[in-house]
């Protein structure tokens, strides 16, 4: 994983950054005109530190999320969760779910697997960049700074059902060709480096956005 590459090499490859741009919610346009679903965390606000307990160092858990504003038309929902930061040419998956229930509704915390956890919600979980069904916490580079981890909701209308496991290039394309609405929220995390310690009241619970 990613926290094991060394604190040189991360400051390195700082400015190497897939950018919020390639994200899924960048890349599909359903911005315009389409409709805005609200994705909340009762865990953290948009655009600021996770808690610890849902990263890889802490107890790696997936986190609680809500969201509104689902266009009455929906037939499912997907989540696919993206590191914008990441030292790669595209952002790095750490989660997708389909078939989501349509309209408005939640994610508890844990209810998808990951290392050490099973899965506290039956969901249709897709392949993450590590080819596992699962949820993938976050792990930045040691020296690499802040990453943005983008949770991107999106409605979807009528369509071919998914494989099994889908992964980004097929979540995409169907929302893509059935997408009927779009949001998202952005959680950060910074690996401490060497001359830090790490923070382990960061990203508690306050204000939801």
């Amino acid at each position: 994983m990613l926290e094991k590459l060394p604190e040189t090499l991360g400051r390195a490859l700082r400015e190497q950054r897939a950018g919020l741009e390639k994200t899924a919610f960048n890349k599909v346009g359903l911005r315009a005109g389409m409709g805005a679903i609200e994705v909340r965390s009762l865990a953290f606000a948009d655009h600021t530190p996770l808690p610890l307990r849902y990263t890889a160092d802490g107890e790696g858990l997936s986190p609680p999320l809500q969201w509104t504003g689902v266009p009455s038309t929906t037939v499912s929902l997907a989540l696919i969760v993206e590191d914008a930061d990441a030292p790669t040419p595209q952002p790095l998956v750490h989660a997708i779910v389909v078939d989501l229930p349509p309209g408005d509704g939640s994610l508890a915390e844990g209810a998808l697997r990951s290392p050490g956890h099973d899965a506290t919600e039956e969901v249709q979980a897709g392949r993450n960049s590590y080819l596992q069904a699962a949820w993938l916490p976050p792990d930045p580079p040691p020296g690499h700074g802040e990453h943005r981890y983008a949770f991107q909701l999106f409605a979807l209308g009528p369509g071919p059902a998914f494989s099994a496991k889908p992964g980004r290039d097929e979540l995409l394309a169907a929302v893509q060709q059935h997408g009927l609405a779009s949001g998202w929220l952005v959680g950060t995390y910074t690996r401490p480096d060497g001359s830090q310690k790490a923070d382990h009241t960061a990203g508690m619970p306050g204000r939801v956005a």
